[in-house]
């Protein structure tokens, strides 16, 4: 088990021998050198010690953005997650499964690795997705309401939309019927209350819907800075007044669940940030708050989030009773800076500054590499968690639903929240044995697999185009790679150095030195456990399940040239 402090590792936990006992069916690595309204909840009896839960997830804030990870790499000021920290607890060796929005995304509302999951077709550009997956999906706001809470989702969705089109055919700019409400969205998921953005901030259609209606009028044609994406708006919509409404949304939320909550019948609420994503447009309020720049205004703006939330909490008496969750759905854009039009390497100027976004990790969001997965995390619960306690034990963001279902003594069946696993335990007892010892992350084109200390890379680049900053570039690597090797590998060889890396995350947080020829053996035991988990349809203990996808099957190298650029999701 990989564990970090600030000194970046300490003590490692043992292999979990459960996994080395399931049969092997199909695999599925995608790899860029290889072919790669609102429903009330059922009364319950109440229970006045049941916790409220607000999960908090930033968009694209990276390990360094948060004071409490970045430390001296960090020059940002951040009084939120400052006091998350002290009066909390702070997960070190936390992770997104993906490191772009949308599957990171999918595994926290479904427990389940995104790539086992088939969305439905039917997609626009941008906001204009159609559903990733099917309503009566199983889903953390379903386990939820079956434990009686009353459920919440303010913020980016980005995980779909069925809207309502003039001619019948897919949702695009110019056919969707803003009158009619959507057909499948937060509400057909689970949540009894929702106010949310389609898409990220820079993704049009610009417009904000309640429980799944569109607001005011959809009339103009904008864009915003970084990359000017020029789409349907509503008329009185400004993308630096967004963390605001969001902010007053939350309060108001809280306001109307606080005399329930403290009857014994709690709230969950999912607050999904569109920040510090681009468009980095902080409110006027924030502007020149800190010493870096535009970047770090956008960045405090965000922090405040969470300030807000819990001096709200605080003022509805609900503190001492509430979990408060905050995250980051992976790491830092490298495209994103204090220059507002999203530039190549923007992130370097903030390095210059001595704020590091991904702190002392390598890589940006998109790859494979730390800085693209490891996120900040923390956990504050008054009545569980000693103040100012770090856990260094691995933990994936996927792990959400079967913590919740703990927290609320809920049964999960067989067949949901087949990749989650509760870090429960880990609260009253941060240094216990570490109950996650493997989880596979996702890159743009790029594999990589944590098997304790360890982490695999199924690339011999940074699993990301490099577009905009991530070295390196994947048809570099591969052809670095070929030249190293002397010759194009087989399929079989496709599994030894130079195409795939190998880091000891102990020993090397910053993964300098690939041991992927020095430790073979340890490539085919990580490989063949991944086989195992994709075979099984899980990775948690329990019957064989199937994976949603049947096109998974597939294995090659990508021809040169043939790589699509990264979609900033």
């Amino acid at each position: 088990m990989c564990t970090i402090n600030d000194k970046h590792f300490a003590k490692s936990a043992p292999h979990d021998p459960r996994d080395d006992n399931m049969t092997y069916k199909r695999f599925i690595a995608v790899i860029t050198c290889l072919t790669m309204p609102a429903v009330i909840a059922p009364a319950i009896k109440a229970d006045t010690d049941r916790p409220n839960i607000i999960y908090i997830m930033a968009d694209d804030l990276g390990y360094g953005d948060a004071a409490p990870f970045g430390l001296e790499r960090s020059k940002v000021p951040t009084p939120g997650m400052t006091q998350l920290a002290k009066e909390g607890m702070r997960f070190t060796d936390a992770h997104s499964i993906a490191s772009v929005c949308v599957p990171s995304r999918l595994a926290i509302m479904t427990g389940r690795y995104p790539w086992r999951i088939e969305g439905q077709s039917g997609s626009g550009p941008w906001g204009f997705i159609a559903p990733r997956f099917t309503p009566g999906h199983h889903t953390l706001a379903h386990l939820l309401n079956d434990a009686g809470y009353q459920t919440g989702y303010i913020g980016k969705w980005h995980l779909g939309l069925k809207m309502v089109t003039t001619d019948g055919k897919t949702q695009t700019i110019g056919n969707v019927d803003y009158a009619k409400p959507v057909k499948a969205g937060p509400n057909d998921h689970g949540f009894d209350y929702s106010f949310i953005l389609p898409g990220s901030l820079d993704m049009y259609p610009y417009v904000y819907l309640r429980n799944q209606s569109f607001l005011g009028r959809v009339n103009k044609q904008r864009g915003w800075s970084a990359f000017n994406r020029v789409g349907p708006t509503e008329e009185h919509f400004e993308d630096y007044e967004v963390l605001q409404t969001f902010r007053g949304e939350v309060n108001q939320f809280i306001a109307r669940n606080a005399k329930a909550a403290k009857s014994g019948n709690p709230f969950f609420l999912y607050f999904a940030l569109t920040s510090p994503h681009t468009p980095t447009s902080p409110h006027p309020d924030f502007q020149g708050k800190t010493d870096i720049g535009v970047y770090g205004d956008f960045v405090y703006e965000t922090d405040h989030c969470i300030v807000s939330t819990l001096n709200a909490l605080k003022k509805h008496g609900l503190d001492h009773n509430t979990i408060v969750i905050f995250t980051s759905d992976h790491g830092p854009a490298p495209y994103a800076g204090n220059i507002l039009k999203a530039t190549y390497d923007n992130v370097k100027g903030l390095e210059a500054q001595g704020h590091y976004p991904a702190g002392p990790l390598r890589g940006y969001k998109f790859s494979v590499y730390e800085g693209g997965t490891r996120i900040p995390f923390l956990i504050k619960w008054p009545k569980q968690i000693k103040p100012g306690t770090t856990c260094d034990r691995l933990i994936g963001l996927n792990d959400l639903l079967a913590t919740v279902a703990d927290i609320t003594d809920s049964e999960l069946s067989t067949d949901q929240a087949v990749d989650s696993i509760s870090y429960l335990p880990l609260l009253s007892n941060p240094q216990g044995d570490a109950i996650r010892t493997n989880l596979q992350i996702q890159g743009t084109h790029g594999w990589a697999y944590r098997m304790g200390d360890w982490k695999l890379c199924l690339c011999p680049g940074s699993g990301a185009v490099g577009v905009y900053g991530n070295v390196p570039k994947p048809m570099d690597a591969w052809a670095a790679a070929v030249k190293e090797f002397g010759k194009q590998p087989t399929r079989d060889q496709l599994l030894e150095a130079p195409f795939v890396q190998l880091f000891n995350l102990k020993d090397d947080l910053e993964e300098q030195h690939d041991l992927a020829l020095k430790h073979p053996e340890i490539v085919q035991k990580m490989f063949a456990l991944m086989n195992t988990q994709f075979a099984n349809g899980r990775s948690t203990p329990g019957p064989q399940q199937e994976n949603d996808r049947k096109n998974l099957n597939y294995w090659g190298r990508i021809p040169p040239g043939t790589l699509a650029k990264e979609r900033n999701n």
